[in-house]
């Protein structure tokens, strides 16, 4: 992946619409090298889908979990992901150890998937984060 690519990458993050003629022009491409440069970055797993991102009134949290040796965070995060009220799951470096986006119909919900994610052999602790706004 070379600065092109980059910036190719750039566009579509924005907005993933833009027609490939308008970032051909914006990079002083042709339109065939820049659709021919998202067939490869598709291809080679650096852009792993195009899809649509719909921002919703549920609430949302984010929670920090940290766990306790020997289980291994892996594990830990695999039984996370099969709760229900869970987006996204990542492992970090830091303090904690996983942090969870979660989102449900309401407060009560979020809370029960916490309870859950606390119930999991392994976890130490969680910090949950209730997000106000979005800004991207």
């Amino acid at each position: 992946m070379d600065d092109i690519d980059r910036k190719i990458i750039e566009f579509l993050q924005r907005d993933s619409r833009t027609p490939y003629t308008d970032v051909a022009k914006a990079l002083s491409l042709s339109e065939g090298t820049v659709r021919r440069r998202i067939q490869n970055l598709f291809h080679s797993g650096i852009i792993k889908r195009f899809t649509v991102e719909v921002w919703e009134d549920n609430p949302k949290a984010l929670v920090l979990v940290s766990t306790i040796p020997p289980t291994p965070t892996s594990q830990i995060a695999e039984r996370i992901l099969k709760l229900d009220g869970i987006e996204s799951i990542f492992e970090v470096a830091g303090q904690d150890d996983i942090a969870v986006l979660a989102s449900g119909d309401d407060i009560a919900s979020i809370n029960q998937c916490v309870d859950n994610i606390r119930s999991i052999e392994g976890v130490q602790t969680t910090n949950t984060l209730f997000v106000l706004r979005k800004w991207k």
